[in-house]
């Protein structure tokens, strides 16, 4: 489980061993959301929307970088 990045407390995993599509794990206290990394929809967990918006932000701007880490991490789903 590693972490990618963190931001205003905000966790931001990728896991080995994952399924497609391609997305991301945020943490923040309690709450916990899965983001795809191409559409940046979310697909599970509930996050506020101050953070949640913190999230799109970062994924915006490090897009690439989710993408070659999860592929890295997952390359059976390449």
């Amino acid at each position: 489980m590693p972490l990618i990045d963190l931001i205003n407390g905000i966790k931001i995993f990728i896991y080995n061993g994952e399924h497609r599509p391609a997305h991301i794990h945020a943490r923040y206290n309690d709450f916990e959301v899965i983001i795809t990394i191409e559409a940046q929809t979310v697909k599970g967990g509930h996050m506020p929307r101050k953070q949640l918006k913190l999230i799109v932000d970062w994924l915006n701007q490090n897009q690439d970088y989710a993408r070659k880490v999860f592929y890295e991490l997952n390359p059976r789903l390449k």
